[in-house]
């Protein structure tokens, strides 16, 4: 599976010529809830999957933003230009590439993290 998904970043790197669908998503996602099932280690996996968890938390802190500031004021205020998190940082002036660096450096980061939460806790 790591090989498989370090071939496809070798080919999706800026300007991608491929892109992976809901089907290569879909797998992946259930292959890491399966290996995290078969061990045990569901909060290696969270943390691992940080940038994903990010990612969600910016759209649900936009729509309860508008959502609460339109009931209470009347107009609708947010938090980002834009949701997910990654559109606000392009419509901000970030160039792709610096967006996706950003996210291959968070994503290493969390991933070293998670391996040494699951290493210590087994």
């Amino acid at each position: 599976m790591a090989g498989a998904c370090i071939g496809f970043l070798f080919h999706n790197r800026y300007k991608a010529s491929i892109f992976m669908g809901d089907t290569g998503s879909l797998a992946l996602g259930g292959a890491l809830a399966a290996m995290a099932a078969c061990t045990g280690m569901f909060f290696p996996l969270f943390i691992a999957s940080g940038i994903f968890v990010m990612e969600v938390l910016s759209v649900i802190i936009q729509v309860l933003s508008v959502k609460i500031t339109k009931r209470l004021c009347g107009t609708c205020k947010r938090v980002f230009r834009m949701a997910p998190v990654h559109h606000h940082f392009e419509i901000c002036g970030w160039r792709e590439p610096t967006i996706v660096a950003s996210a291959y450096v968070i994503s290493y980061i969390f991933a070293m993290l998670a391996g040494y939460i699951g290493l210590t806790s087994a």
